[in-house]
């Protein structure tokens, strides 16, 4: 579709947009939310920019992942991908989350599973296969640092992922099974029980595909097991479990195709909590663990190298204890005192497998950093129209003994007639790597923590079933770890700065009962660009619904993407479309269709993604 089409088709439809609204909106009166307070808040009473995706819209969706729908839903942040599924790891990978041009790939971004970190011990970014639709209860992302509260990784936002609950006695189960193009398969099936003061949640999925380009195949086994007891009106213990295993194939670019580039990765999650809530006061108690195996060929290209001899091997781990509580003190306060330690680490090493060399190890690392950190977070309301946010958080890594502190403060501003304004001002941080410290020509032992400070202007409003939010941010970092040759040799310092700025809009309406129509739009202006985080970002969607029947559909546009900071950049618009009918009480179907446009594009520089494809399946529920 060229420009000139595109604009045409976004003229016809600013009727729909100019009064616009989805059923999920940043600023729902009645919306409340955790991250980000670490207790329950009204979103106009924080000074924070949060977006809540809910059960509802995860399961419209019908896709194993959660990440593609945060890329529809969620301004300015965009995700990488090379296929119809699967993101895999090393070379060819895709998943790497950009929000307002803050990378997820250098560890700049963070996912939580309920408030406890994800992230690849090593290498320090999340691995974006662990994170499957079949866990979530909800998602709120906050755009911005949150570093005050969750510390270093989360200088760019946090997406935290909420698991599954039961609120009602009684047993529910469900299954969803879907087929479609390239021999690709997705199957869920999961049972939810609440009896009295106990609950569980069990889940698995498996999904697979053929790839659109040879040597892309994608397999993956993923479960969930989570169990909860009320020991009393005011205390609750919840552990919960998580695995999953996927084996991937790395093609190579089109230029550069690659033979038996495979992985296989094993992510696991592992936490027990206490949780306590006596009227304004609640808090946590929790310990977690995040473990990951990781086996890599790297393959090779047949017109110029031969096998590899060797496979990259690593074990790594994140293990955790949070403590927080949070209390009013007075009349419009709440204090939230907590406590962090995690203890990061990791062995990596090649395992020669043939040749001369065949049964040695090499190792790269076997590292390990702790870090340990108080934070302090008060609100007061001080006015009906006004309330007040400080924190202040002080973090230090034992490893590269670094100390920091890291303060944030925000006005929020509850106004008549549904208005809100928000205005913030927030630091981010986040510690050097193994990988950037120890392993490969680049490290160095010296690094220092990249900084950031965003500062944050926000609007929202509700008139009745219209939905309005503007934001306004700029950010400026420094310290960046960047690899540079020094003294003729590649050597990682801290020599970068970002210096981004830029806008955010949505607007959403429901039209009535049946109809509902929604747009956001991000523009992102870069000092220094870096890959995957487009210029321009627009997507416009709507939906019809009866009680059996539902069509919803969506035109994304990407405009000012580089996928090479060498070439030029990428444009283009994908049409996606969903269709669903309930046939029984107990029984229904469902169908989508991707890039209905046929677009060629590319996200990841040499990975061509599909054209149009589809999938058809049904839901069961019992």
């Amino acid at each position: 579709m060229t420009h000139n089409n595109f604009l045409l088709l976004l003229c016809l439809m600013l009727p729909f947009v100019a009064f616009a609204q989805t059923e999920k909106t940043d600023v729902e009166l009645s919306e409340v939310v955790v991250t980000g307070m670490r207790y329950v808040s009204d979103i106009r009473h924080t000074p924070y920019t949060v977006t809540t995706l809910t059960r509802n819209e995860i399961e419209k969706n019908n896709m194993p992942s959660l990440l593609p729908l945060l890329g529809e839903q969620v301004p300015g942040l965009f995700l990488t991908q090379r296929g119809l599924l699967g993101f895999g790891v090393s070379g060819g990978a895709a998943g790497g989350i950009t929000l307002r041009g803050i990378s997820s790939s250098a560890g700049q971004m963070m996912v939580l599973i309920d408030g406890h970190p994800q992230y690849q011990g090593i290498f320090g970014h999340q691995i974006s296969d662990s994170y499957q639709s079949q866990l979530a209860e909800s998602v709120e992302v906050l755009r911005g640092p949150a570093s005050a509260i969750y510390g270093s990784n989360a200088m760019g936002g946090v997406i935290n992922i909420v698991t599954r609950k039961i609120a009602e006695d009684g047993v529910k189960t469900s299954a969803n099974v879907g087929y479609g193009s390239y021999n690709t398969l997705q199957a869920q099936v999961g049972n939810m029980v609440k009896s009295g003061k106990f609950s569980s949640v069990v889940s698995a999925s498996y999904n697979r595909t053929d790839g659109h380009r040879s040597n892309m195949e994608f397999e993956q086994y993923s479960g969930l097991v989570k169990l909860g007891y009320e020991i009393s009106d005011h205390w609750k213990a919840v552990a919960e479990a998580n695995v999953t295993h996927f084996n991937a194939s790395n093609p190579g670019t089109e230029s550069r195709p690659l033979l038996e580039a495979d992985q296989e990765i094993t992510r696991g999650e592992t936490s027990v909590a206490i949780e306590n809530k006596y009227g304004s006061t609640s808090g946590a108690a929790s310990f977690f663990y995040n473990f990951g195996h990781h086996h890599i060929n790297d393959g090779y290209n047949p017109a110029v190298a031969s096998p590899q001899q060797k496979l990259f091997k690593s074990n790594d781990r994140l293990v955790g204890f949070s403590a927080y509580e949070s209390t009013s003190l007075f009349s419009g306060n709440r204090v939230t005192v907590g406590f962090d330690y995690f203890h990061v680490g990791g062995h990596a090493w090649d395992d020669y497998f043939s040749g001369e060399k065949a049964g040695i190890s090499s190792d790269y690392a076997d590292k390990s950093m702790d870090e340990t950190a108080g934070y302090l977070d008060f609100r007061q309301t001080i006015a009906p129209w006004l309330v007040a946010n400080a924190g202040v958080r002080y973090d230090y890594s034992s490893q590269t003994e670094s100390e920091e502190w890291i303060p944030a403060f925000g006005l929020a501003f509850p106004l008549p007639k549904g208005i809100s304004l928000k205005a913030t001002v927030s630091k981010g941080f986040r510690y050097a790597t193994i990988r950037e410290l120890y392993m490969f020509p680049p490290q160095n032992s010296e690094l220092e923590p990249e900084r950031l400070w965003n500062y944050e202007l926000g609007y929202s409003q509700k008139i009745a079933s219209l939905t309005l939010g503007a934001n306004f941010y700029y950010i400026k970092a420094d310290n960046i770890i960047q690899t540079t040759m020094v003294n003729g040799k590649p050597r990682n310092i801290n020599t970068g700065e970002i210096e981004n700025k830029g806008l955010e809009l949505s607007v959403a309406y429901r039209i009535d009962d049946n109809w509902s129509v929604s747009s956001n739009y991000s523009y992102l202006d870069m000092e220094t660009p870096v890959l995957a985080a487009p210029e321009q970002m627009l997507h416009v969607g709507g939906s019809y619904s009866t009680v059996k029947f539902e069509v919803s559909t969506g035109l994304d546009y990407v405009a000012g993407l580089y996928t090479n900071l060498d070439s030029s950049r990428e444009y283009f618009t994908l049409w996606n479309l969903r269709v669903s009918y309930q046939l029984l009480d107990w029984l229904g179907v469902w169908a989508r269709g991707e890039n209905l446009l046929n677009q060629k594009y590319e996200i990841n520089s040499g990975f061509p993604m599909p054209k149009a494809n589809f999938m058809v399946g049904v839901k069961l529920n019992f």
